[in-house]
């Protein structure tokens, strides 16, 4: 299957999912995990129309976004390493993974370098796992008011990934619960939700997603 089946099959998903639940497909935005992919899959998917794309290491990125065309939209995706996060604030136009102030504040201090606002979330770690980063849930609303504050950012919402090895039924109450969360935030511009994969987006979308990170769907399984 080409690149561009899968993208098909793709928006046909998400447009299935949207009408599932009143939505319209035009407040869902699908960002291609780009991590592993090469620069000219990812300009064969731009050519197709797909616009924003997620990468997890800055390194690993800027190939990609030095060759391909001007336009499309970079989002960091992955954990944010302290000695890289002014870098990402500086180099990309999303960063999803906000989980601290002392990460935010270096973030911002790249963003302000850059001469342009960056677009940012906070990540939540929904199910209090030990091994993933993320905020607590109960933590959400104070950082959010922090992160508000900071300059050369603008607080767009929140994200997560749910938990591992479940099926998408399953993680329907954490999807729900992130939901609640953002609209507790009363934050003006906050009412952007990142979250859902392939294996799960379709009951993210039900449930408010208005970004979904899809790698595995579009490039199939990474051989690294």
């Amino acid at each position: 299957m080409t690149l561009s089946d899968r993208l098909g099959s793709l928006r046909q998903r998400i447009l299935d999912a949207c009408d599932a639940s009143g939505r319209s497909a035009k407040d869902v935005t699908l960002i291609a995990a780009s991590k592993g992919a090469t620069s000219a899959q990812v300009a064969e998917l731009a050519d197709c129309g797909v616009v924003d794309f997620g990468e997890n290491y800055l390194q690993e990125s800027r190939l990609k976004r030095e060759t391909c065309r001007s336009g499309l939209a970079w989002h960091f995706i992955g954990r944010i390493q302290s000695n890289k996060a002014r870098q990402i604030g500086k180099e990309f136009d999303w960063i999803h993974t906000i989980d601290s102030l002392k990460t935010a504040k270096v973030v911002s201090r790249g963003a302000e370098e850059s001469g342009s606002i960056k677009d940012v979330l906070i990540e939540v770690n929904i199910a209090d796992e030990p091994n993933k980063g993320g905020v607590e849930p109960s933590g959400v609303a104070n950082l959010a008011e922090l992160v508000y504050y900071e300059p050369g950012v603008r607080l767009r919402g929140l994200m997560t990934m749910g938990p591992a090895n479940r099926n998408a039924e399953e993680l329907r109450p954490y999807f729900q619960a992130m939901r609640r969360l953002l609209e507790g935030l009363s934050i003006e511009g906050a009412d952007c939700l990142s979250m859902g994969m392939s294996h799960d987006f379709d009951v993210a979308i039900q449930e408010g997603a208005t970004h979904v990170r899809v790698g595995t769907a579009l490039f199939g399984r990474r051989k690294i």
